[in-house]
């Protein structure tokens, strides 16, 4: 994976910030304006998956012109304004250029260049609009009746498109919709610059979009294409040397997202590779970010593996490379890691120590230090990794009313986890005695394997199924029964 110091003679402009944006928020924080949002686009039939990150991304100036969802939502809730009004770029400004580069090829009679690649047009099926890009963050775009199908940026697909250096890796990010054609031709590599590490870094949002929405069943085989050209274009260099630290962050990323398919569909060896590559890219960088999100990831995979004690000493390597950070919400995402591998070893005073200093730190809010992965970690996923901690040490009771918690509060956009924690609830209730709820409990989570392809959601509802046959004769548990063997068997996708 070579680098390079080269400087770029065209610097990249930085964003300038939307302020009109902002002073629309007023005095409610982004966490209550993303809510405000979110209310919005229900009152009008709207899906987005508005966070406080995404607010910040505005008023910061990374997101020049929304997607047609988010335009439509923003109108509703200010009628008469403008997007330029909003602060907001025109969507020509966004979307015009390659339209204008074509045109002024026809105009001056000039070849295109040799190196560039025409992006095709993109498939308009199953939309609600046959284009709206959101250029910087496709985390928040609506998905339509295809998740494989969105609304995607001219941008975000060029920057995989354009110049020879990456012409090799075009047809390896098809599967996860980043570009639409297949460019078999093999050119010669050249360096990568700013666009291609933006596309990188949205790679990573995407997958884990999908994760949260559907489970990493189906999408591991898909996702390891672009991990692969993100290496690829590692070894070509860049143009800078920001850029070159952005593509290593972005590939050690990549890495364990892919990692986290891998181990969640149950590919526990090739999970533990992914994590490792990016645990030494990190190594190699000096990021003591990548390195903390790598062992954290390390430590939740030995503690389902059955090495507690390895997830113990994963989890306080975290704790010690992500102590400068100062996120105090990763520093307790790690502790609930180490209390799982205190779990795992039935240290019960090891495990409610790290508990307690997981929910002092997590009490502490949220800050502009927290990584961006972790936009997942909230109440229900505090709620749901307790709750994991109390059924490994066996304290059924404590574990139902923590998995309950977690389902009720988990943000319905993350589909994955809403199923994961009520199996969990399932199993819980099964164990502590209480079969009629436990079998209600697995019908729901029945109703969601429509949407949710999960190894681990699987193996859990199984379990499930086998505490309760001994109480056939419960309310509600035969029919649970009947519908959980009636479920299609699956290969590993």
């Amino acid at each position: 994976m070579a680098s390079s110091t080269v400087i770029s003679s065209q610097p990249e402009r930085p964003p300038r910030p939307n302020l009109a944006f902002r002073r629309l928020r007023g005095r409610r924080s982004p966490a209550e304006f993303a809510a405000a949002v979110r209310r919005a686009a229900r009152e009008i039939g709207e899906r987005v998956s508005c966070d406080a990150r995404y607010v910040g991304r505005v008023e910061a100036g990374e997101i020049r012109c929304p997607n047609y969802a988010y335009e439509r939502v923003f109108l509703h809730m200010f009628p008469g304004r403008t997007l330029t009004d909003l602060g907001f770029a025109p969507r020509s400004a966004v979307r015009g250029r390659a339209a204008r580069t074509a045109a002024g090829t026809r105009a001056t009679g000039t070849a295109p260049d040799a190196t560039r690649v025409a992006p095709a047009p993109y498939d308009t099926r199953n939309r609600h609009d046959p284009a709206g890009p959101e250029p910087s963050d496709p985390r928040h775009e609506p998905y339509g009746n295809d998740p494989w199908n969105h609304e995607e940026s001219d941008v975000l697909r060029r920057a995989f498109m354009t110049g020879g250096g990456v012409t090799m890796a075009v047809a390896t990010l098809a599967p996860l919709g980043l570009t639409h054609t297949a460019a078999a031709a093999v050119r010669p590599l050249r360096r990568a610059g700013g666009s291609e590490a933006s596309a990188l870094e949205n790679a990573v949002r995407r997958i884990r979009l999908l994760d949260d929405r559907h489970g990493a069943d189906g999408l591991y085989q898909r996702a390891a294409a672009p991990l692969r050209a993100a290496y690829a274009l590692l070894d070509a260099g860049a143009t800078r040397q920001t850029t070159t630290d952005r593509l290593h962050a972005g590939a050690g990323e990549l890495a364990i997202s892919v990692g986290w398919l891998a181990h969640d569909s149950g590919r526990f060896e090739d999970a533990r590779s992914h994590y490792a590559e990016a645990l030494a890219t990190a190594r190699m960088t000096g990021d003591p970010g990548l390195e903390a999100h790598a062992f954290c990831n390390t430590a939740f995979l030995a503690r389902d593996a059955g090495r507690p004690r390895e997830a113990v000493r994963a989890a306080q390597a975290a704790q010690r490379a992500g102590r400068s950070l100062g996120s105090d919400r990763l520093m307790s995402l790690l502790a609930l890691r180490e209390a799982g591998g205190w779990a795992g070893l039935a240290d019960r005073t090891g495990c409610e120590q790290a508990l307690a200093r997981a929910q002092a730190l997590f009490a502490r809010g949220r800050s502009d230090a927290d990584p961006e992965w972790m936009s997942f970690y909230g109440e229900a996923e505090l709620e749901g990794l307790e709750a994991q901690c109390w059924s490994t040490l066996g304290d059924w009771r404590r574990a139902s009313r923590h998995a309950r918690r977690a389902a009720r509060l988990q943000d319905p956009h993350f589909t994955r986890n809403i199923a994961l924690y009520t199996a969990e609830l399932a199993g819980d209730l099964a164990h502590e005695g209480r079969p009629d709820e436990a079998a209600e409990a697995g019908l729901r989570v029945l109703g969601l394997l429509e949407q949710v392809q999960s190894c681990r959601i699987r193996t859990i509802l199984a379990a499930t199924a086998r505490a309760l046959l001994p109480h056939r004769r419960a309310q509600g548990v035969p029919d649970f029964l009947d519908r959980h063997a009636s479920l299609p068997r699956t290969g590993r996708a």
